[in-house]
Order: structure tokens, then C-alpha cells, then sequence
């Protein structure tokens, strides 16, 4: 695949480089492609990397030692992740990241990013700001484990996923969501067998519509009522 600086605009993290910068980024990467179901990482690996996605989709999942799984994040292309070897040498990737189809991403060495954020602080600003809001997103996500039912997790869960990477069908007015029913049961800290029943329920209230790996939401007013704890 061939890129230009241009494409690199794309990500939030160089939205401000130079083309000089920019160039000099394509230059020192590699490109790796995975197939679905494979990994580019796992968890506890040293960080030497960091990854632009360019095209597929890849699941960032945390296990516990009995093996139980959080999906924690959904990266789609011209998003950055495994970036923690940027800020520390000697980091560990905290997750794992595999493929949910086939996938292609650029691979930097963590260490040289780290240099040029030494002499390019609008980089290093945006690369906090997108660090910053991961933490928000992750601090919302544990009050809502916290305190919330797990009908109001879904129902968040379902209305994140459809600001950030929702697909608007003119045909259809609804908005298509590209996971499955154990991508939102992972994300929400519950089981299959809970958000099966969960969406299966809205699925006849014609809230949702649900297919192979694709959840469509009908009516999002009416989710947003859920995630508030008022009952359809």
C-alpha cells in the first residue's frame, strides 16, 4: 500500500505534524498485515511497537489470569494503538490485539517516536489528548460496572459504539453497528447469555434489529431512555 502524508492527516495524533514529520514517520514504518482471528500483539509483550491501522478492524481485549476477557477498545483504520512504548522504554503492551477480519496497519518502533516527540510538542499534545480521552472513556465505563444495571451498560455501550464508529444507512434511517453479541457482553462485563436476552427484548420492542455480527438501532431516543434507567 502506498501512502502519502496526506493519509497520516487522517490520524487525530498527526492531525498537526509537518509534512517533513510526516514523511520522515512513513519512511521508518512497516507494513503488517494479519488475518482475522490472528494478533499483531499480546498482552504482556514488550511495547516495541505502535500501530496505525490501514484498513480491517482489530479488538483490544484484556484477560484475567482465570481467562475471562474485556474487550476494551475497537480499532478501525487511521486509529493509533499499542502506543505506550512512546511515553516509557520499558512498557508492556497491557492488551491483546487480534484481528475481527483481515487486517493491515503500519508498524513504527515506539523508540523513534519518542524522539521526534522530543523536538515536536504538537505532536506530544495531541498524543496526550488522545491518551486523555481513553482515560475518560475508561473511567465511565467503571461507573457504569459501579453503578449501573446492565441493561444501562448495554444500552451506553450501544450508544458509544454508535458515536464512534456507527454507520448512518440513508436507505434504512437506522444506524448500523459492525459487532456481535459477545463484542458488546465483553465490552459491558457481562455474559452472552444476559445480552442475547437483552436484545433479543429490544429487538421486539423494534429498538434494535440484530444480524451476523451487525446490530442495527431503530430508534436511538429510545436507548438513550434505557442507558438514563427510564424503561421503554
Amino acid at each position: 500500500m502506498n501512502l502519502s502524508p496526506k493519509d497520516l492527516k487522517q490520524v487525530v495524533v498527526f492531525q498537526n505534524a509537518t509534512e517533513d514529520e510526516l514523511q520522515l514517520i512513513l519512511k521508518n514504518s512497516i507494513n503488517r498485515t494479519v488475518e482475522e482471528n490472528e494478533f499483531f500483539f499480546f498482552q504482556g509483550d514488550t511495547a516495541q511497537y505502535f500501530y496505525i491501522m490501514t484498513s480491517g478492524k482489530v479488538k483490544l481485549m484484556q484477560s484475567n489470569p482465570n481467562g475471562q476477557q474485556v474487550n476494551l477498545r475497537t480499532i478501525h483504520p487511521w486509529q493509533m494503538f499499542g502506543a505506550l512504548g512512546v511515553i516509557r522504554a520499558d512498557a508492556i503492551y497491557p492488551a491483546t490485539a487480534q484481528a475481527l477480519e483481515d487486517s493491515s496497519a503500519l508498524a513504527v518502533e515506539s523508540g523513534f517516536l519518542h524522539k521526534i516527540l522530543e523536538t515536536s510538542p504538537h505532536i506530544a499534545f495531541d498524543l496526550m489528548t488522545l491518551m486523555t480521552s481513553y482515560i475518560q472513556e475508561m473511567q465511565a465505563r467503571y461507573r457504569e460496572l459501579a453503578t449501573e444495571r446492565v441493561e444501562q451498560r448495554v444500552a451506553n455501550a450501544l450508544i458509544r459504539l454508535a458515536g464512534q464508529t456507527g454507520i448512518r444507512s440513508e436507505k434504512e434511517a437506522v444506524i448500523i453497528l459492525s459487532f456481535s453479541r459477545q463484542d458488546v457482553a465483553e465490552m459491558t462485563g457481562s455474559t452472552l447469555y444476559t445480552v442475547s436476552r437483552l436484545l433479543s427484548k429490544w429487538e421486539r420492542q423494534e429498538i434494535i434489529e440484530t444480524g451476523r455480527e451487525k446490530i442495527k438501532i431503530l430508534k436511538p431516543h429510545d436507548l438513550v431512555r434505557i442507558a438514563d434507567g427510564l424503561e421503554k
